[in-house]
Order: C-alpha cells, then structure tokens, then sequence
C-alpha cells in the first residue's frame, strides 16, 4: 500500500456495549500489527421513534412511543501494513455490529 493511503472502517449497531467491544478488537489488532489508530470517534447516535395506537379501535388519545437508537463510531487507520490488513480480514466480530470499510 502506498504512505498517504488510509483505511476508513464505519461501524453501526443497536447496542453500544457490542459496539464499544468491536472497536476495542479492531484498534488491539491494527496495534498488534504495527498500524497507526485515529479514533475510535464517536459520530451522532440515529433515534428513530415510531409512535402507535394502544387500542386497535378508539380512543387516539391513548399512544404507546417506541424508538431504535443507532449508535456509530469511526476509525481511521492510518499508514496500514499488509499484515494489518490482512489480520482485519480474519477479525471474528459480534453479529449485530454492521461494519464498512473504505480504502481512501
């Protein structure tokens, strides 16, 4: 990989605990491999709420309010080597943590 090239990874997920965890595995193992870590930086938290009838007939005053939070963080990998890359192909992660990988 060239100097000035950089690996952006985006992750998303319900729970901020899980995610937290996934951060902490991908900037042990970009350490271990001898790369750079810029982050993890948090980005806004995504609050969708969705707000429904609790009779399925009368009474609209009644209503029940649901909402799902995002939660995102950011890491950049700066100046990565090929074994960094390719210990971050083998990384294990949660099952609920959605992750993105740019090449910049």
């Amino acid at each position: 990989m060239d100097v000035n090239d950089k690996i952006r990874i985006r992750l998303k997920a319900y729970d901020h605990r899980l995610l937290d965890q996934s951060v902490k595995e991908i900037v042990e193992t970009v350490r271990r491999t001898g790369g750079r870590v810029a982050g993890p930086i948090p980005l806004p938290t995504h609050i969708e709420r969705f707000t429904v009838n609790r009779s399925p007939h009368v009474d609209k005053k009644s209503r029940e309010q649901f909402e799902i939070r995002t939660h995102k963080r950011l890491i950049d990998i700066l100046e990565p080597t090929q074994q960094t890359i390719d210990a971050l192909g083998k990384l294990d992660l949660a099952a609920g943590v959605d992750v993105e990988i740019k090449l910049q």
